[in-house]
């Protein structure tokens, strides 16, 4: 069950705002239920439609608990039926208007054993170039620069997966602090050679014809890469000497 923070004490601007949430008070409550949800992700679905948090004055997104509700809809809707945007979105608009409607169904529904071939190969999030550019707040200009340092790649279709949005909003913050994108080609060039790493293990599983080794391989995948990500950060603080969250 998601849980949203009360108007009590300690409550914060939600409080001071009769309950309404900040951005990051509303990343927080859907961490637990949605670890991979980011700040960059729930701009991009409100440039979408699927969401409308009030502003303050200054411009500051204000995020009622419906707002929230809604938004964990749509992040379900997506993780577990990998249904477009379009679709969610007038789903829950016919929701929205009292309409008894079924949860829409894209394409012929998988059997059991389409599902363990198709863990080998799982479905890219795509997001076309406008997508990315809006949902990471940033110009054509400052994506043309990211690509040609290999920060960002298109797919071979011309869009880009969805962690080129997170890659794109973490380039932006960094610059934030005068770190400019040629600074950042040696941290590409350690995630290259950390992916291919990874690679080395996992492929001879990978080329199994049998789908239930293929998933194995993949779950070896995401398992080497969250440990490689880990010590990745452990190396990095050990070297400045500090200690984060």
């Amino acid at each position: 069950m998601l849980q949203t923070p009360s108007g009590g004490a300690g409550s914060g601007t939600a409080a001071r705002d009769s309950g309404l949430m900040s951005i990051g008070t509303v990343l927080n409550a859907l961490r637990d239920e949605f670890p991979e949800v980011t700040i960059s992700k729930i701009r991009f679905l409100e440039s979408e439609g699927l969401i409308e948090p009030q502003r303050t004055p200054s411009g500051y997104r204000k995020f009622s608990a419906r707002d929230v509700e809604r938004l964990a809809h749509v992040l379900r809707m997506q993780r577990d039926h990998y249904l477009p945007l379009k679709v969610i979105r007038e789903h829950l608009d016919a929701m929205e208007r009292g309409e008894a409607v079924p949860l829409p169904v894209v394409g012929r529904q998988r059997t059991s054993e389409e599902c363990q071939e198709r863990s080998a190969a799982p479905t890219v999030a795509r997001v076309g170039r406008a997508e990315l550019l809006a949902a990471a707040d940033i110009g054509e200009g400052e994506l043309q620069e990211w690509e040609s340092y290999g920060l960002i790649a298109p797919l071979a279709d011309g869009a880009y997966d969805a962690e080129a949005v997170t890659v794109a909003a973490l380039v932006a913050e960094l610059g934030r602090f005068g770190i400019e994108p040629r600074h950042l080609r040696v941290m590409k060039g350690a995630a290259d050679r950390e992916a291919g790493l990874v690679d080395q293990v996992v492929a001879p599983l990978k080329r199994h014809r049998n789908p239930q080794t293929r998933a194995l391989a993949e779950a070896r995948t995401k398992e080497l890469a969250a440990l490689t990500v880990k010590l990745h950060a452990a190396l990095v603080k050990s070297a400045l000497g500090v200690s984060l969250p």
